[in-house]
C-alpha cells in the first residue's frame, strides 16, 4: 500500500490511516463491488428451504451472509463453502428445517435473524434458540416478535421478549392482516416467510413502500403473492411448492453508494460502478444525489434474473444542499451515514429527518456519525429523527472510531479522503461485514 493508506493491527482489531498528500487526490477507474446483501441472504435462505439445488452466482461473501450459511447449515441444508463466486444449496423443502443441536448464532446481522424467525416460529414441534454478537443482542427484536406471537407464535427473551437470545417453540400459525407502524422489509419478511407455513392468506401493509426483494424472490422460487402497490400491502397464500432456482445476485447499491459520494466530493475523480442492483425501492440514494445536483449517469440498464441492473458513471460537482424525509427515507436507510459526508460538502444545510430507525441499527448511526464528523469539524447538530448539516467547513483529520458498525467505517474513510491531515479510524475492520475488498479497492482507485 501507498503512505496514502496504511492498516495498522492490534490483536484482532485495525486502525485505517488515510493522509490525504497535501496536493489532494482523486478517484478514477472502473470497479465491481460485492452483491447486494440483502438479495444474498434471502438466496440463502429460500434455497434452503426450497426442494431440489438453487445455485448463486455473485453471492456476498462477507460476515452476515456466512451468518446465515452457517445458521441453515445447521438446520440441515447443505451449502457450499462460501469461497467463490458461485454458490449451491441443497434445499430441505418447506417446513423440513431440522431442530438444531446448538445455537443458532446470526453474528452481527439483524437480517439473519429477523427474517429467520419467522420461519423457526411456523416449524411446529420444534425448538430452536437464536443468538448474536454483542451488538445485535442489544437490537430490538419486538418489532418482529410482537406480530409472530400475533400469529401464535411462541418465543421467549430477555427484556419482555425483545431481546436476543431468543427460544422460539415452533408452532402451527395462523394468518393475519398485519399493519406495520414502520416501513421495513425485515418485518414485512419475517412475516412472508411465517406465512409461508401458514393455511391461507397473510397480509402485510406498512405506511410506505419498503425494498421488495423478499417479494421478487419468493416469486421466483414459487410462491403465491399478491400485491397492491397503492396500499403498500402484500398478500402470501400458505404451503406453496418451493422449487431450486438459479440466482444472479447483483451488485449491492449500498455498497456502491460510497464510491457514488467519494466520486461526486473528490475533485477530479470519475468512476465507473459496474452491475449495480438499481431495484426502484433501493434507488432513494440516486435521488438523493441528484437532488444535491450530483453527476451521475445510468448506462446499460437491464433486468437480471428479475432485479433491474445497470453500470453507474460519477464525476465530481459542486453539491447543493437539500431535504431528505419522508417515504425516501426508507429507500435510502442504510445510505444516510455517507449521504452525512455528501451533505458536509454540500452548499448551504442539508437536513435529514423521518430517520430515527437509524439509532436502533449496528450503532445508533445519527449520534455517531454527528459525533464523529463534528471531531474532524463538520458542523453537525444531532435532531432526534435525523440530522442538520451546514456543508462547506473544511474537514481536519482526527482519530475517529467506527463503533463496530461497517457503513460508518466506511463513511468515515470517505470523509478522510478530503480532511486536510491524517485520520486514523479505530476499529476499521467492521467494514468486512458487508464490503470485504473496500480498502483494497479504495487503493486501486486513488490517484495522486
Amino acid at each position: 500500500m501507498s503512505s496514502i493508506i496504511t492498516i495498522k493491527s492490534i490483536g484482532n482489531q485495525q486502525d485505517l490511516v488515510i493522509n490525504p498528500p497535501s496536493g489532494g487526490l482523486s478517484l478514477q477507474g472502473t470497479i465491481k463491488i460485492p452483491g447486494d446483501k440483502s438479495i444474498s441472504h434471502r438466496s440463502l435462505m429460500l434455497g434452503a428451504i426450497a426442494q431440489g439445488e438453487t445455485t448463486i452466482e455473485g453471492l456476498l461473501l462477507g460476515e452476515d451472509p456466512r451468518s446465515t450459511a452457517a445458521c441453515f447449515r445447521s438446520m440441515g441444508a447443505q451449502i457450499s463453502p462460501l469461497n467463490s463466486q458461485s454458490i449451491t444449496v441443497q434445499g430441505v423443502g418447506l417446513g423440513n428445517l431440522q431442530e438444531p443441536l446448538d445455537l443458532l448464532d446470526a453474528g452481527n446481522s439483524g437480517t439473519t435473524m429477523r427474517l429467520m424467525l419467522g420461519l423457526l416460529a411456523s416449524h411446529s414441534n420444534r425448538f430452536f434458540c437464536v443468538t448474536g454478537d454483542n451488538s445485535l443482542r442489544s437490537r430490538p427484536m419486538s418489532r418482529v416478535v410482537q406480530p409472530l406471537q400475533q400469529m401464535g407464535a411462541k418465543i421467549w427473551g430477555r427484556q419482555q421478549n425483545s431481546l436476543a437470545p431468543l427460544a422460539i417453540q415452533g408452532q402451527n400459525l395462523k394468518p393475519i392482516h398485519y399493519h406495520s407502524p414502520i416501513a421495513s422489509a425485515q418485518v414485512k419478511s419475517c412475516i412472508l416467510l411465517a406465512g409461508l407455513m401458514t393455511e391461507g392468506k397473510t397480509t402485510v401493509t406498512e405506511p410506505a413502500l419498503s425494498r421488495d426483494h423478499s417479494e421478487r424472490m419468493l416469486q421466483a422460487f414459487g410462491a403465491n403473492l399478491a400485491i397492491d402497490p397503492e396500499t403498500h400491502s402484500v398478500t402470501i397464500t400458505g404451503k406453496p411448492t418451493l422449487i431450486g432456482q438459479k440466482v444472479v445476485v447483483p451488485g449491492d447499491i449500498s455498497s456502491a453508494a460510497f464510491w457514488l459520494v467519494a466520486g461526486a466530493i473528490i475533485p477530479g475523480s470519475e468512476l465507473v460502478i459496474e452491475n449495480v442492483g438499481i431495484n426502484p425501492t433501493r434507488t432513494g440514494i440516486l435521488e438523493a444525489l441528484k437532488m444535491m445536483e450530483a453527476n451521475i449517469s445510468l448506462e446499460n440498464e437491464r433486468i437480471v434474473t428479475g432485479e433491474p441492473v445497470a453500470n453507474l458513471r460519477v464525476k465530481f460537482s459542486q453539491l447543493k444542499a437539500c431535504t431528505i424525509e419522508g417515504a425516501l427515507i426508507p429507500r435510502l436507510i442504510d445510505e444516510i451515514p455517507i449521504l452525512a459526508v455528501a451533505a458536509v460538502c454540500a452548499q448551504g444545510t442539508t437536513i435529514i429527518k423521518d430517520a430515527a430507525e437509524l439509532r436502533v441499527k449496528e450503532s445508533d448511526r445519527l449520534a455517531v456519525m454527528a459525533s464523529q464528523l463534528n471531531s474532524m469539524g463538520a458542523k453537525i447538530t444531532e435532531l432526534p429523527d435525523g440530522l442538520e448539516i451546514t456543508g462547506g467547513t473544511p474537514l481536519t483529520g482526527h482519530e475517529v472510531d467506527s463503533y463496530t458498525d461497517h457503513r460508518i467505517a466506511m463513511s468515515l474513510a470517505i470523509a478522510s479522503l478530503i480532511a486536510q491531515s491524517s485520520t486514523t479510524i479505530h476499529r476499521s475492520e467492521a467494514a468486512a461485514i458487508s464490503y470485504p475488498e473496500f480498502v483494497a479497492t479504495l487503493q486501486q482507485l486513488i490517484v495522486n
